[in-house]
């Protein structure tokens, strides 16, 4: 089959671009007469590069315990080698091994070898730090994902027997979008896209990559961030320079940005999206699957409608499942982890143990190119409010630059409230007695951005147990700001109309949050009553008519 062309985009926090410690082996720990590894019979093989070219002999019916009860079936071997290591082609004892003699070239890329680094103070490498819980540290993420890739291509094995898994099927290119590695000493130039070539910048860890090794020193992208990957998936899957892009990330928050690419990301292609339970090259790390099973379903072109336009919007690949980016939620951490929730569908189709890829069901909502509230059809500026000095003022909050692109300032900031039984602190229905939700409320309104709330409540209906909490987000609402209520947890049933409430459908909070910032960009703030405790009738139809627009959008994404 024709190879694809494929975009891989570099996500944050991604334990398929991580690596267990480089641990200093035991070879190296006799060598330089360091303390040995404790009850360890072997070292942990490291895929490393040959510097020059090396000959070694393998002993022959190594590879597996019964190659040598079919032994009629095979070739004679390339030679014989002696007990003191003299290879010759004949045997030349009885005592002689028969060997197979392979020539390992540098150019053969990366192979399984003993770590041998040291510390610079001639110490060993234990962990990723230089001593426990220090702040100097390696990092074990790698800067992008060519490494996992060339490791997987390299190292993992098929069904068949065969390697290169990944080339055989695709070319990639590859983008930094929000890496979990980075070059604290400067960017080389051959890796940067965006600056000239001479130009070497400085990454700083929790702004321009983020890690979580160390665990101490783990760092995850604030709200801006999301507007850089918006605006990057946005160009590359614009570029039409590829049949279909995989996103990796972390395994608990890849279920949301694959929902938000799935709302803002205007395109026609696949978009795929892999976490991993474990590192790369840890015992049963379940990420090379996952890639290798997305390049397949992008292959497949089973995505693909009758016009050859992507029919499922954004899916993840995960443990031979494919997810709807709507549904796909995290669980636990371990293989086979992900549930699709919402109660109604969400798994879309699976791979079989012959790798054959099917498609089941089709989802309903809208996505990608035909979402509503994709980067195409988000308005230049929408209309915000904000607490000032003199009150509530509503102003101009322009989402994006001239050139398209969104701005950090237009991503919204939407808080989730959690409301369970017993929740209200007191009898009455005093406002004081429910500070925090009010010095909440305030203080997104002074952010000067789109401000929202997404109110869990009791499962499916999502109504609020506390009269009082009910109130205060009342007031809120009519001071601008959409609340959508959801059921707690993993709702299976819908949240109840109501028509200044938004129903969050089956959504939980987590995936709520993210379409109501989509809806805030599209229409901008509710109406501001004059007095928000006291709306007039007016008023109350204004913020209807409003909050129905919401839902609509609700109901169909």
């Amino acid at each position: 089959m024709t190879k694809i062309r494929v975009a891989h985009l570099s996500g944050d926090q991604a334990t398929i671009q991580n690596t267990p410690p480089l641990v200093t082996s035991a070879k190296a720990r006799t060598r330089h007469k360091l303390p040995p590894l404790p009850e360890e019979r072997f070292d942990a093989l490291r895929p490393q590069r040959l510097a020059a070219p090396a000959k070694v002999y393998v002993e022959q019916f190594s590879a597996h315990p019964l190659e040598a009860d079919s032994a009629e079936l095979y070739g004679p071997p390339d030679g014989y080698l002696s007990t003191s290591g003299v290879f010759n082609r004949e045997r030349k004892d009885a005592s002689d091994k028969a060997v197979y003699e392979i020539e390992m070239q540098p150019e053969d890329g990366l192979y399984p070898l003993p770590y041998m680094a040291r510390q610079k103070d001639g110490s060993a490498w234990e962990d990723d730090t230089v001593s426990p819980l220090s702040n100097v540290a390696r990092q074990p993420f790698y800067p992008d994902g060519s490494r996992s890739f060339e490791e997987i291509d390299r190292l993992s094995i098929g069904i068949d027997g065969h390697a290169s898994l990944v080339s055989s099927i695709a070319e990639m290119d590859y983008y930094r979008v929000a890496p979990p590695g980075g070059y604290t000493k400067g960017v080389p130039a051959s890796e940067r896209t965006d600056v000239g070539a001479g130009d070497i910048l400085p990454e700083e860890r929790g702004r321009n990559f983020f890690p979580y090794r160390p665990f101490h020193l783990w760092a995850s992208p604030p709200r801006p961030v999301l507007a850089k990957i918006t605006n990057d998936v946005q160009a590359i899957m614009a570029s039409g320079s590829y049949d279909g892009a995989i996103w990796t990330q972390n395994s608990s928050a890849v279920e949301e940005t694959s929902y938000w690419m799935n709302l803002l990301i205007d395109t026609q292609r696949p978009i795929v999206c892999n976490s991993a339970q474990r590192p790369q090259g840890q015992i049963s790390n379940d990420g090379p699957i996952n890639i290798v099973d997305s390049l397949n379903y992008i292959r497949s072109r089973i995505w693909a409608d009758a016009g050859g336009m992507n029919r499922v919007g954004v899916v993840a690949i995960q443990d031979r499942q494919i997810f709807a980016a709507r549904e796909v939620t995290k669980v636990d951490a371990r293989a086979g982890g992900y549930i699709a929730s919402g109660g109604h569908g969400g798994i879309l189709g699976q791979f079989t143990h012959a790798n054959i890829v099917s498609l089941q069901y089709l989802p309903a909502y809208k996505h990608t190119y035909l979402s509503e509230v994709n980067m195409t059809r988000l308005p230049e500026s929408v209309m915000a409010v904000r607490l000032a000095a003199q009150g509530l003022e509503t102003f101009d909050l322009v989402l994006k630059d001239k050139a398209g692109q969104l701005l950090e300032n237009a991503v919204p900031s939407v808080a989730i409230v959690k409301d369970g039984t017993y929740c209200g602190e007191d009898f009455g229905d005093d406002h004081a007695i429910e500070e925090d939700l009010q010095f909440l409320l305030a203080h997104k309104l002074r952010t000067g951005r789109l401000v929202g709330v997404v109110a869990e409540g009791m499962n499916p209906y999502g109504k609020l147990t506390s009269d009082v909490r009910t109130a205060i987000l009342t007031q809120a609402i009519f001071s601008g700001v959409p609340v959508v209520r959801v059921g707690r947890g993993n709702p299976e049933g819908f949240s109840d109309l109501d028509p200044i409430f938004i129903s969050g459908s089956n959504l939980n909070s987590i995936k709520a949050r993210l379409l109501l910032m989509a809806a805030l960009m599209k229409f901008g703030c509710l109406p501001k009553a004059s007095d928000p405790a006291n709306p007039t009738g007016a008023e109350i139809a204004a913020t209807e008519k409003s909050v129905a627009a919401y839902q609509e959008i609700f109901n169909t994404h």
